[in-house]
Parts: C-alpha cells; sequence; structure tokens
C-alpha cells in the first residue's frame, strides 16, 4: 500500500521488523524496569529485607535490663 508521497506505509510494523519490534520493545522496557529496581536496591545499601532480623542474645539480654529482671552486675 502506498501513502500520498509515494512511499510504502510498512502496515504498522516499521522498518520491516515484523512481530520482532514489540518483543524487542517489551524486553527493553523489562530490562529498564528491573535495572532501576536494582539499582535502588544497591542505593538502599541492601537494607530493603522482606523478613524482621532474628533476635540476639544481646537484644534480650538489653530488654531483660530494661525491664529490671536482671541487675547491672548481671548485665556486664
Amino acid at each position: 500500500m502506498r501513502n500520498w508521497m509515494g512511499g510504502d506505509w510498512m502496515y504498522g510494523y516499521g522498518m520491516g521488523w515484523g512481530w520482532f519490534g514489540p518483543v524487542l520493545m517489551v524486553l527493553f522496557w523489562a530490562l529498564l524496569i528491573l535495572g532501576i529496581i536494582y539499582l535502588v536496591k544497591v542505593i538502599a545499601g541492601g537494607r530493603i529485607t522482606t523478613s524482621p532480623r532474628e533476635e540476639t542474645a544481646l537484644d534480650i539480654l538489653k530488654k531483660r535490663y530494661a525491664r529490671g529482671e536482671i541487675d547491672t552486675e548481671e548485665f556486664t
């Protein structure tokens, strides 16, 4: 099919790429979004976690000291 200037319309696929063009576009955007997510995680210093950290023995000891269950001598 020809347009009014005498050139081909390319039937909407552009540059003769056929179905491969849209696939490349989706791949490009997916990689771009994944790259941005990765950069945000790196900039945040890996502090993004989905589960809370486990309580250490020192954390438990500090809580018991704060509640008054143990005295200074036992804490140190």
